[in-house]
């Protein structure tokens, strides 16, 4: 028994250095390393794994294809395709601990992007605090389930050009969201697979905080390329999100990038910036990690106004120094992924 595991184990290893050879550009990282592959299995002589790819990477597919073709030993190969349809790239924002301010963040980056014309989903699939809803003024709106020709599907409301689904949209307003984990689990799979987007170029997720079992099948069962991390300055916050890039590390997800928030409070006599907070965590961790700080969020007043009333600061006041934060991490992510959509649409 013993000497059959330790073969497997052997072709196990010798599949993941085959398909180690092959490498998403865009990335530019191979796709083990990248977490596009997962749940690999080698049962007797075939080969069966998952591939979680957006559409821009369908691509991918083919070559391992080819490549598991030259295992001298491989009797089949099962190769399933795990993708969110129409969507070209999944981006998940995540903080290591909830009150950093992760969904703020993630409501004006979704518009930045949007207002330099990409076409951007936002799920709010933070479990414990869904406030995406409220931050864009919808509330009030309930989700339709439409008929379509692969079975019934959620249709996204939609808020200053960005489709939104929330498990908020979900629940009753004055309800704690007491919901156990079947029902959870359900949710989610439903968030992920039965939605109807349309054509994006960018689906953003706003993770629950922490390390926990819900945000854990999210990270596990979607098609997420990259992650963007929230902190605050302070060294406290810091040790928080390296316990969850632990979590991301051992699905394979790698980190794009880091956005410092609540960096500094801009003096209203002296225009001179102040870092109430401590300074320099953001730039410590992306050091840290070898990955780019994408930009330091100020503490101001309009932006919390305009998530109690519905109007995102980015669409309201593009001239404040908070909306020239977004717009320059909006530039940073769409250089690293629109020139690749180029040449695959061309």
């Amino acid at each position: 028994m013993s000497h059959d595991f330790d073969h497997q184990e052997d072709r196990r290893e010798e599949v993941v250095q085959l398909l180690k050879q092959i490498r998403e550009p865009n990335l530019n990282n191979d796709i083990i390393s990248l977490g596009v592959v997962r749940n690999l299995r080698i049962v007797n002589d075939c080969v069966y794994l998952k591939l979680y790819v957006g559409t821009q990477q369908l691509f991918l597919q083919e070559q391992v294809k080819l490549i598991l073709n030259k295992l001298p030993w491989s009797k089949k190969s099962s190769i399933e395709l795990c993708t969110i349809p129409g969507v070209r790239t999944t981006l998940a924002v995540s903080s290591g601990k909830g009150g950093v301010g992760k969904s703020t963040i993630s409501v004006n980056l979704a518009a930045a992007l949007t207002l330099q014309g990409l076409k951007v989903g936002l799920l709010d699939a933070d479990i414990y605090g869904p406030n995406v809803p409220h931050m864009l003024g919808l509330q009030q709106l309930e989700v339709e389930v439409i008929e379509t020709p692969t079975g019934q599907r959620f249709l996204p409301l939609e808020a200053y050009g960005i489709k939104v689904m929330s498990v908020g949209l979900l629940a009753e307003s004055d309800r704690p969201l007491a919901w156990t984990s079947p029902v959870l689990q359900k949710i989610i799979t439903q968030f992920i697979q039965e939605v109807e987007w349309g054509d994006l170029d960018y689906l953003i997720i706003d993770l629950p905080p922490g390390t926990g079992d819900a945000k854990m099948t999210i990270v596990q069962d979607s098609p997420i390329c990259g992650v963007i991390l929230v902190t605050t300055p302070q060294e406290v916050a810091i040790a928080d999100v390296r316990r969850s890039v632990a979590m991301f590390r051992q699905i394979g997800i790698p980190v794009l990038g880091i956005i410092e928030n609540m960096s500094y409070l801009m003096c209203g006599h002296c225009s001179q910036p102040t870092p109430i907070f401590g300074r320099g965590g953001g730039e410590k961790l992306a050091k840290e990690l070898q990955t780019p700080l994408l930009g330091q969020v100020p503490i101001e007043a309009k932006i919390c106004t305009g998530g109690d009333l519905g109007h995102p600061l980015v669409v309201f006041d593009s001239s404040s120094k908070v909306s020239q934060v977004f717009s320059q991490i909006a530039t940073a992510i769409e250089t690293r992924f629109l020139g690749y959509f180029s040449e695959i649409d061309s």
